[in-house]
Formats: C-alpha cells, sequence, structure tokens
C-alpha cells in the first residue's frame, strides 16, 4: 500500500522503515531530513496515488495544527490524513469536523512503542470512520506487531485511549520510581541492577518498563549517577487528570505521579520551606540555613 509519512523523526523513521521491510510504498517529507523523497507537502502529495493517505508524524501542538491546516489546503477530496501524534483527543474531533468539511478522511492513531518499533513493533490505538479505517488496515497490521491493533472507536477515540494509555504509565512509573528509592535507602547494601534483573522473570511486577529499568542501571550504575533528577511531561497526563474531573472518575495514583513529576522540577522546593519554617513557629523545632542544608551529609 501507498502512504505519505509527514515527520521523520525517531518515531516517524521507524515506522516509515517498519512499513517499507513490509512491502509497503512509503512517500516521505521532512523539512529537516535530506533523505525525504519530497521537498514540499505539495510535493508529496503529487507523489501519491489517489486516494491518497497522509500520516502525520509531527510534535503534538503547534506543529500538528500547521501542518495539518496545510493538508487542509493541498489534499484533495477523498484523501485521508491520519494524525499519529499525541495530539488532544478534542482537537482530533475537531480536526475530523474540518476535515469532512473539505470531504477529506480524518484518522486519529494512538502510537505507543518508542523507538524499539522498529524491531518489535507499535501499538495501535485507532480512532475513526469505518471506511477509511478499514482501508488502511495493511499499513496498520504492518506497523503493529500480532494482536497490537485495534479500531477503537469514532474520530477521537484513538487518541482518548492513547491518552489513558500514557496517564497509566505516569503511574506505573511512579511506582517503579519510589520503591527502588526505598531500597536504595535502606539499611542493607542492595544491588539494585541484580533486583530488577530477577524481577524479569516470574515476578508479578514484570513488565517491558522493568526491562527497560534494568536496561538504565546497566548504561548508567546503580546510582544512575549522571541522569538528573529532573522529570518531565509531554502533557497526557495532565489531559487524563481532566478527563476524569470532568467525568467524576478518582484518578488518584495518576494525579499523584504527574505531582510527582512537578515536585522533581524544584531545585530548591519551597513547600518544604514552608513547612520548616512553620513547625519552627510553632514548636520551635530548629531550621537549618540553606547553605547548611545544601552541605549537610545524607541522613542515612
Amino acid at each position: 500500500m501507498q502512504l505519505g509519512m509527514i515527520g521523520l523523526g525517531r518515531m516517524g523513521h521507524g515506522m516509515t522503515e517498519r512499513l517499507r521491510e513490509h512491502g509497503h510504498d512509503v512517500k516521505t517529507y521532512d523539512p529537516a531530513v535530506e533523505s525525504r523523497t519530497a521537498t514540499s507537502i505539495a510535493e508529496l502529495r503529487d507523489q501519491l496515488d489517489k486516494p491518497r493517505a497522509f500520516w502525520m508524524m509531527v510534535p503534538s501542538g503547534k506543529v500538528t495544527e500547521d501542518v495539518f491546516r496545510e493538508l487542509l489546503q493541498v489534499a484533495e477530496p477523498g484523501d485521508t490524513i491520519v494524525d499519529g501524534g499525541n495530539s488532544n483527543f478534542r482537537d482530533s474531533q475537531r480536526r475530523a469536523e474540518q476535515a469532512a468539511g473539505r470531504q477529506l478522511h480524518f484518522v486519529d492513531a494512538g502510537v505507543s512503542g518508542g523507538i524499539w518499533g522498529l524491531e518489535v513493533g507499535f501499538c495501535l490505538m485507532v480512532g475513526g470512520e469505518d471506511e477509511p479505517v478499514k482501508r488502511l488496515e495493511p499499513v496498520f497490521k504492518s506497523l503493529a506487531p500480532e494482536g497490537g491493533y485495534a479500531h477503537v472507536g469514532a474520530s477521537g477515540g484513538g487518541h482518548f485511549v492513547k491518552m489513558v494509555h500514557n496517564g497509566i504509565e505516569y503511574g506505573l512509573m511512579q511506582a517503579y520510581a519510589e520503591g527502588f528509592e526505598l531500597m536504595e535507602h535502606s539499611e542493607f547494601d542492595l544491588d539494585l541492577h541484580e533486583i530488577s534483573g530477577i524481577w524479569r522473570y516470574g515476578s508479578v511486577v514484570r513488565s517491558w518498563l522493568l526491562e527497560l529499568l534494568h536496561s538504565a542501571f546497566d548504561e548508567h550504575g546503580n546510582d544512575l549517577g549522571d541522569i538528573a533528577p529532573y522529570v518531565e511531561d509531554s502533557g497526557e497526563g495532565r489531559w487524563t487528570i481532566h478527563e476524569a474531573i470532568a467525568e467524576n472518575v478518582p484518578v488518584p495514583v495518576i494525579a499523584a505521579s504527574l505531582f510527582a513529576r512537578f515536585a522533581s522540577r524544584d531545585e530548591i522546593n519551597f513547600s518544604a520551606k514552608v513547612a520548616a519554617a512553620l513547625r519552627n513557629q510553632f514548636g520551635g523545632h530548629a531550621i537549618k540555613a540553606a547553605q547548611q542544608a545544601k552541605s549537610s551529609p545524607d541522613p542515612r
């Protein structure tokens, strides 16, 4: 099958290579990559047979919106636009309506697999109308490992499911992080690399994330010494919590994991200063000067 891939970053490149390995004809556009087949989206259009399929694999937000708006002008009736990025599902619903107004199809594809997808496949959660999704199923099934693709619902459904998927991921990662921190601070001389290794076999907490953590200890050492304690978020956890509030669904683990990421970004934790000041005020508890706190030894 033929496809136009827009965006050749780590994910887009891996997806393009996997599709080509499965016999698909993939034309490409990325202004930052010399190996592209087209130098513009209009040229990409002319390299594809009708009805065309354009797959956006670009950063969510403004970049996705800009590319989508250009495709609305360039694509022709009957063509399909696929958004494989981490867009907000509300934006995907809006884009589906805008595309339909120009007689275009819009499909939102939640994609999970990261840099390993080329080798092991990408999990695909797809939303959109039946006809364009069915027509593109050869592409979806080539990208996904066996059993790793589903048409989950109407427009926006794919990105909604991917949003929840990433919210769950936040909670899983935080649980591992807290458990290993407790072991790192314990009275025992524990080999965290060894422990993460044995938990991969037979343990009820074994998972791909645990395998990746074991690889990280392998690469960076037991203390992960060359990694800064700063955890970014790309938006899906926030969106998950927002929707949970709207639907009156409690998601305390996901919420706490997002707040833990926020806390990791404070070089100076002001809330801890407030708590220390209050303890001093009401109980006369000693406080440490800022420089003293920085230079004090670890209480372990």
